[in-house]
């Protein structure tokens, strides 16, 4: 995943995951070794194995092997890639809900045009 921009599928597939999420919380503390995340959750250590691989190909995590101890870290970044998404769309969203509250404020000029007896003029 080194030099790869992560995938923004990957990432919310990784983040879709309760383990998954528990283990980049735990990876906000700093780094650590896979037994170490493994302690606190209630999943194997093989489990623990897979979510960290679905984790580092998102792009979330980095792992390391030094000798007989892999330690994890979350990936600089990695994170980035939803927010910059999740920003996308609030900027988006913002702006539509800003043209509505414009369009809701503007006088109703078919309204006005409506005599007492319900209909419109003209017809």
């Amino acid at each position: 995943m080194h030099g790869k921009k992560p995938d923004i599928d990957r990432v919310f597939h990784a983040l879709g995951d309760p383990t998954r999420r528990a283990i980049l919380e735990k990876l906000s503390e700093g780094p650590m070794s896979v037994s170490r995340l493994a302690e606190p959750l209630a999943v194997t250590l093989a489990a623990v194995v897979q979510h960290l691989q679905v984790l580092e190909e998102s792009g979330l995590v980095q792992t390391e092997k030094l000798g007989r101890v892999r330690t994890c870290q979350i990936a600089p970044g990695g994170l980035s890639v939803a927010a910059q998404w999740i920003g996308d769309r609030r900027t988006l969203w913002e702006r539509c809900l800003d043209r509505l509250g414009e369009l809701l404020a503007e006088p109703d000029e078919r309204r006005l045009d409506v005599p007492t007896g319900g209909r419109p003029k003209g017809e």
